[in-house]
């Protein structure tokens, strides 16, 4: 079973971080001579689970603030990632990748942060402040910039795809603990990248319940409001399928996986208000169906690191990243593939939290 005589290095998750660092690795010449084992018990091509997050999601790009050692780095993945999808989306259209405008409203005190952005700030295309008659009465900060949208279906089939036919191994397992993955029969494995979301019962790890509702009515961009009471208003195109999320929720520790009749009606209601011109022909929405997913959020934002367990078994760790996976996905990746490299290099380890 063990091929490329290397050892195995056996990727933990199949949401869209570890689809995403599975793919890095097999594709970069420093590692690709290894064998990459993605093993997980979720796959995008299942039926729609809560706890797989990677197919409930928006799955479209927005800049946020950096403020903190975290957020300047997840602003750091979120560049990177923006111009890898960009080339992807030139590249392979059936990807299921586009961009378009994007419309960022903030209220309240949230809003402080977000006046400090420019598009020097942002490094990203087509960024400007609204002023005067573009900026809606009420609202403190206003901007557009050119986001891009995902079929979150779509995309994760095609990056499974790409893995396999680069010669990656897919095993549907469900672990109990990290350590489990070095054990795995048939395969000599070197190290482990546990992108498991959840981080196998790493106390700072939280969900962050999120509830949307698909409709059959398609929006021209992506709006984005953040109200002045901590609710969000969101719509994000899907760009094959057709039809819009309207968003949407976020409970920190709720696990109902049950949409609730109350919350959708409400984001249709808020919808409608921010954006009057999608109602169909009735003056109102068809709607397809509702979504809840799970987000895996951390304490103090990600763990991208390295541990090294007994018996000198290397661990990268790449979890907890909350709702920004699509966005930061390809540099969140690129790093796992540095660290990687130099881990099993036996170079000075580079750790970033």
């Amino acid at each position: 079973m063990q091929a490329r005589g290397q050892g195995t290095i056996v990727v933990i998750g199949a949401g869209i971080l570890g689809l995403s660092s599975a793919l890095e690795l097999i594709e970069k010449p420093q590692t690709s001579k290894y064998q990459i084992v993605l093993v997980a018990d979720h796959f995008s091509t299942d039926p729609p689970n809560p706890v797989y997050a990677t197919t409930n999601a928006g799955a479209h790009f927005r800049p946020i603030p950096a403020t903190d050692t975290q957020t300047e780095l997840e602003s750091d993945h979120a560049v990177r990632t923006y111009s890898r999808f960009k080339k992807l989306a030139e590249e392979e259209p059936a990807f299921g990748i586009k961009f378009l405008e994007g419309i960022e409203y903030v209220s309240g005190p949230a809003a402080e942060k977000y006046k400090a952005m420019t598009p020097n700030y942002v490094k990203q295309e087509g960024f400007r402040l609204l002023e005067g008659p573009e900026k809606p009465a009420g609202v403190e900060f206003a901007a557009r910039y050119e986001s891009f949208i995902v079929e979150p279906d779509t995309y994760c089939f095609h990056l499974l795809r790409r893995f396999s036919l680069k010669g990656g191994k897919i095993l549907r397992l469900r672990l109990q603990s990290v350590e489990e993955a070095f054990c795995l029969e048939g395969y000599k494995v070197s190290l482990v990248v546990n992108c498991s979301g959840m981080g196998f019962g790493d106390q700072k790890t939280f969900i962050i319940r999120g509830q949307t509702c698909l409709i059959a009515e398609t929006a021209t961009k992506t709006v984005t409001q953040q109200n002045a009471d901590g609710t969000w208003t969101f719509l994000v195109p899907r760009p094959l399928n057709g039809g819009t999320v309207v968003g949407g929720t976020k409970e920190v520790g709720d696990w109902n996986p049950t949409a609730s009749m109350a919350v959708r009606e409400e984001l249709l209601r808020n919808a409608a208000k921010m954006y009057p011109g999608i109602f169909n022909s009735k003056g109102g929405f068809d709607v397809i169906k509702d979504i809840v997913g799970r987000r895996p959020a951390r304490e103090g934002g990600m763990r991208l690191e390295v541990e090294t367990l007994p018996n000198k078994r290397p661990v990268v760790h790449a979890y907890g990243i909350g709702g920004r996976g699509f966005e930061t996905s390809w540099g969140i990746a690129e790093d796992v593939q540095r660290m990687v490299t130099e881990t099993l290099g036996k170079r000075p380890l580079a750790s970033r939290l």
